[in-house]
């Protein structure tokens, strides 16, 4: 996942990639996963933490860079001392709403093109706007679009791999156009699959009614569909709600929330509450 950033950009790190696996089939938007070897000891990454990555760029007043902010999607681990983070990047175009010209984006074209063995420039980590709560016992509703899934991936991994005893709910909304883009929930790649057996996980997909038009996906029916699970989440004092994914899905999650709850002022007023609470937080790009 990633979003445009403000962070400094002073120290800085070469990680090399050790992979680079498409996710998605042809014929569908390309998303991929790398695999990074940082090739200085002192660098660290855990679950809760983002890394920017520097691409030199030619600008209209000379040489510049362009710095983004991605998630780790899995486990940091250690490799002969060395750490090794996992990154989802989605190729991406943009269009000029003024000349209505299509440019790549520079960025994310830069690394889906990236091949083994090649280094690139990254910084940080940074801390993510969520964490996994201490509390064994807490509740979370996850929602993700697109490559917002990595984030949650790695926290569902965390939960369950390396915490033991996790009591509190884990449900995941994970939205893309088709099943075919669902980066560890469709056919080629399941991994998230492997906690379906787990007593406190579940996660419920949605797609666009028609992906070759520009209609969203309708996350805000799947968990309306599940509105009476919700309520009673939303009523108990230990649920987090974390929300990763383009800024277009905000109103139709707040329409949701209000269908759910009964009206727009008691989703209004209930949110005010996690977010003063902490419970609150979202990546929106």
């Amino acid at each position: 996942m990633t979003h445009i950033i403000d962070y400094p950009t002073d120290q800085k790190y070469q990680a090399e990639v050790i992979s680079s696996q498409r996710l998605t089939p042809e014929g569908t938007d390309e998303i991929r996963e790398l695999i990074l070897e940082v090739l200085d000891d002192e660098f660290t990454c855990a679950i809760n933490n983002s890394f920017g990555v520097l691409v030199n760029s030619a600008g209209m007043f000379g040489n510049t860079f362009h710095h983004r902010l991605y998630s780790v999607s899995d486990l940091p681990s250690k490799e002969n001392g060395k750490t090794r983070i996992t990154m989802l990047v989605k190729r991406c175009k943009f269009l000029d709403e003024f000349s209505g010209e299509e440019y790549n984006g520079i960025c994310s074209n830069y690394l889906c093109d990236r091949k083994e063995g090649e280094v690139i420039t990254i910084t940080g980590p940074f801390d993510l706007a969520f964490n996994v709560p201490k509390d064994n016992s807490a509740n979370m509703i996850l929602i993700g679009m697109g490559t917002g899934i990595a984030p949650f991936r790695a926290f569902i991994k965390h939960i369950y791999n390396t915490r033991t005893g996790w009591r509190g709910k884990v449900r995941l909304f994970y939205g893309a156009k088709t099943g075919l883009e669902m980066p560890y929930m469709n056919e080629e790649n399941g991994d998230l699959k492997n906690y379906y057996d787990e007593e406190t996980f579940k996660a419920f997909q949605a797609i666009s009614p028609r992906p070759h038009w520009a209609d969203p996906v309708a996350l805000d029916a799947a968990m309306v569909e599940q509105a009476e699970e919700i309520l009673e989440m939303l009523s108990m004092n230990n649920t987090y709600v974390y929300v990763a994914g383009f800024e277009k899905v905000r109103d139709n999650l707040n329409r949701a929330f209000a269908e759910i709850l009964g009206s727009k002022e008691a989703w209004e007023s209930r949110k005010a509450e996690l977010v003063a609470g902490g419970k609150w937080a979202e990546v929106i790009y």
